[in-house]
């Protein structure tokens, strides 16, 4: 049986983050193809995670190297590229033969840039991408024998922008398996929603601003609410709680599935971010049509129909808000093209057979593959040359604060 070893950032959350529904996804992936898998962390996020079975490591500690050569994976998938800093050098030099995935989930540095941006109330551009994040990630994505990219256009952003080899990158997004028609109509919803987990800047960002905006939607609505869910809200979140308004913070979401059945429009003027919108992705399941900005639909469509509006102004997205909420068959419409969107981008029997063409082709040609990428082998050598030293700096030092 073949051993896959995933190195986690946390353990998944599918119902609080879109992160941990890409993760349970690859899971059941390798789980399908007849995989023993294993899962590995360092944190403790036990509440509200998905229950797998979960081996408890630890940063800057040689107890990883036991363990990792007991398990002798054959292929270990890092869950994003500070997890590959922490212990890539460790799967190399212990598990030499162990093919090496980074799921990137988003392009971090793109993130970054436009936060920056945003915060500086300005437009990103190409000068915010090279950040120092950028020179950890893309670092991380040349170490791996293969990384995963969700979205298209961050998979255009690496090769034609950075250069970088497309033979070493496999775009996979969110997977469909079943696409069911939408089941409840538009009569039978009623109210907006919003949903994000609150540990994600951008979904806090998102709730500012339909605070700004509502009072406008609501002017052509009174009788329209606005629920506000999302896993680990603060209570600054819950201070903007207001009754009167219609304006109604409800917190943690116990099942989304629920939630996205029974709602008329979800609003999600995203000002910043990467990769896809689980909340997006979600709503085109569920039949849930939605209105956005341009950061929000980015890569999730390519040029199809959109299931619900794209605006990034204000007036023009509390007008669409409005149009969606009240004509039904411009509401049956977006629908409509969700289930062509899902179809199209999204199936998982189309993205499937070529990654595992991709991942077999690297494994049985693994030393090839590593040569010609040869990058990848210089930066691994420089990593086991500073990132491996300073580790076994910590390691010695907290074994002398323990003495």
């Amino acid at each position: 049986m073949k051993h896959l070893v995933i190195i986690g950032q946390v353990i998944p959350e599918p119902k609080s983050t879109a992160a941990g529904t890409r993760m349970m996804q690859l899971i059941g992936i390798f789980s399908e193809a007849g995989y023993k898998i294993s899962f590995l962390t360092a944190a403790n996020n036990v509440e509200f995670s998905e229950q797998i079975d979960v081996h408890p490591i630890e940063i800057n500690q040689e107890s990883f190297d036991d363990k990792i050569k007991i398990l002798d994976p054959d292929i270990v998938i890092f869950d994003r590229y500070v997890t590959e800093e922490q212990f890539g050098w460790r799967v190399s030099e212990h598990c030499p033969r162990a093919v090496k995935i980074l799921d990137t989930e988003d392009l971090h540095f793109l993130r970054e840039a436009r936060h920056k941006a945003f915060k500086e109330k300005r437009d990103f551009n190409h000068n915010d991408l090279i950040n120092g994040v950028f020179l950890r990630e893309i670092a991380s994505i040349l170490r791996c024998d293969l990384s995963l990219i969700i979205s298209e256009f961050e998979y255009e952003l690496l090769t034609k922008t950075f250069r970088i080899d497309a033979e070493i990158l496999f775009y996979l997004p969110f997977l469909a398996e079943e696409i069911e028609k939408n089941t409840t109509s538009f009569q039978k919803r009623q109210h907006f929603v919003s949903i994000g987990n609150f540990l994600h800047e951008p979904n806090w960002q998102t709730v500012l601003k339909l605070k700004q905006i509502w009072k406008y939607i609501r002017k052509n609505l009174p009788e329209a609410e606005l629920h506000i869910y999302g896993a680990y809200a603060t209570e600054k979140v819950f201070q903007l709680h207001n009754e009167k308004e219609g304006f109604l913070v409800k917190g943690r979401a116990v099942s989304a599935d629920e939630i996205f059945r029974k709602y008329r429009v979800l609003l999600a003027p995203i000002p910043f971010g990467a990769g896809l919108k689980g909340k997006l992705w979600e709503s085109m399941m569920f039949g849930l049509p939605n209105v956005t900005s341009s950061v929000g639909a980015e890569a999730m469509s390519r040029d199809l129909p959109w299931n619900g509006f794209i605006e990034d102004s204000d007036e023009e997205f509390t007008n669409k808000a409005v149009i969606l909420y009240t004509n039904e068959s411009i509401w049956n419409q977006a629908n409509e093209n969700a289930s062509v969107i899902l179809e199209q981008v999204y199936c998982k029997t189309v993205h499937i057979q070529p990654f595992w063409t991709i991942l077999y082709k690297i494994t049985d040609h693994l030393d090839n593959h590593r040569n010609t990428h040869f990058l990848g082998k210089i930066l691994q050598h420089h990593q086991l040359n500073s990132t491996k030293y300073m580790s076994r700096w910590i390691e010695e030092k907290n074994k002398n604060l323990l003495l």
